[in-house]
């Protein structure tokens, strides 16, 4: 799905992260809360991560995880 769909990727950087759920503020000015289902990814504040909405895919520190908008 995220292959077929490269332009649906959301860039930001993490606001917040407690180990289940993480905030990104977007590129775009917007903030999205996200709900990590997958494996867990040790992101901090301040990292870049890359979120695709339809896949519900976080990409972060070369790690690829399930996450939903919370």
């Amino acid at each position: 799905m995220a292959a077929s769909n490269p332009s649906a990727w959301w860039d930001g950087l993490v606001v917040d992260a407690d180990g289940t759920t993480v905030t990104v503020a977007l590129i775009n000015g917007a903030t999205v809360e996200l709900q990590v289902v997958g494996p867990a990814v040790d992101v901090a504040v301040g990292e870049p991560v890359a979120f695709h909405p339809v896949a519900e895919l976080l990409s972060a520190s070369a790690i690829l995880t399930t996450a939903r908008a919370a």
